[in-house]
């Protein structure tokens, strides 16, 4: 629960920014018994107030939906209105016009013209969004072939350097025998960085000239990998612009000199996004896929952002493995990917 409480802190922009919204939503419809048409108003009398069960929904969502809200809470029917405002609501917090939609879609299948209030719906919304999410929160796979080669691929400033530093010290704390290969040889500071993330976990980070063939040191940091019986090895590359065909054919180049050495390296392809980049990440998404199969995602810099809901469009979207999150640059800002817990903080609800 420490880094809920560290995700749910610093994810305030986005969780607000809904939260906001929907007590907005819900305040400017609240208790109306009045529907417009084209030829005026028609009245109807006020739906009643469904009976809150704890059957009613099952699990972590019935547990919280069960809890009744305040007596003075201002409560809406949840109509066509008010789910066109939710989907913008939700595409603002960039969430995406298809994703929005069918988040909003699965709250209207069993809660239409229903009287909710602003802690329910958020309940509601995380509910959907861990569902959406949950097919693709899975830790990143350990292998026991040594050693298993991570290629982690990103554009520029995604936080590919400190993920790497980072996972490196996780998992020597776990026990792990890691090497760190210093693949972006044309930035010194990238490679100043993983050194200092490789003395600080005991983790030997290998290095070659700046301006060095970066798919040389791949093939030779396999080969001091394998002379070392390491479990993991952690390949740093430099940031590609996906619209620099140059660069994104260097990557390709790393691909297939490691292949050489061990046809089914890399065994995982580790795609670092910036969240702040917002619906960019879809354009990074599809560009490297197809240049480095990409197995599983990262996303960093989440306490950066008032647009948190792009991860979900992700998830809606390709269905790849999302390992891990970042909220900031300490070692334990790095975590798992836990569905429920990111729901809840992106929507300012409970777990």
């Amino acid at each position: 629960m420490a880094f809920f409480s560290k995700l749910k802190d610093r994810l305030f922009k986005s969780s607000s920014k809904l939260e906001a919204g929907l007590d907005a939503i819900v305040d400017g419809g609240a208790d109306s018994a009045v529907d417009s048409d084209v030829g005026g108003s028609v009245e109807r009398p006020a739906e009643p107030e469904p009976e809150a069960t704890p059957e009613a929904a099952p699990g972590l969502l019935g547990r919280v939906m069960g809890r009744s809200a305040p007596a003075a809470a201002p409560r809406r029917v949840l109509d066509d209105a008010m789910l066109e405002q939710l989907e913008e609501l939700l595409i603002g917090a960039d969430m995406g016009v298809d994703t929005a939609l069918r988040v909003t879609a699965n709250m209207a299948e069993s809660h239409m013209s229903r009287r909710l209030s602003v802690p329910e719906i958020k309940t509601l919304l995380a509910g959907e969004i861990a569902r959406v999410m949950e097919p693709v929160a899975r830790p990143l796979p350990l292998y026991p072939r040594r050693p298993q080669v991570v290629l982690v691929v990103g554009v520029n400033g995604s936080g590919k350097t400190t993920t790497i530093g980072k996972l490196a010290s996780q998992f020597k704390a776990a026990g792990k025998s890691v090497v760190i290969a210093a693949g972006d040889t044309f930035r010194a500071a990238a490679v100043e960085q993983l050194q200092v993330w490789g003395d600080r976990a005991g983790v030997p980070v290998l290095t070659a000239p700046e301006g060095s063939d970066p798919a040389s040191l791949a093939f030779d940091a396999m080969t001091r990998a394998e002379a070392d019986g390491a479990d993991l090895l952690l390949i740093d590359t430099a940031g590609r612009l996906q619209n620099r065909t140059d660069l994104m054919e260097e990557l390709a180049k790393i691909v297939r000199v490691i292949r050489k050495k061990d046809p089914d390296a890399p065994h995982n392809t580790l795609l670092v996004l910036d969240a702040t980049t917002g619906q960019n990440a879809i354009g990074q998404v599809d560009t490297f896929r197809k240049i480095s199969d990409v197995s599983g995602l990262v996303m960093t810099k989440l306490d950066g952002t008032a647009k948190g809901g792009v991860l979900v469009a992700l998830a809606d979207r390709f269905g790849l493995p999302i390992h891990a999150i970042g909220v900031g640059e300490q070692i334990d800002d790095l975590a798992p990917f836990d569905p429920e817990e990111f729901a809840a903080a992106l929507t300012g609800s409970t777990v």
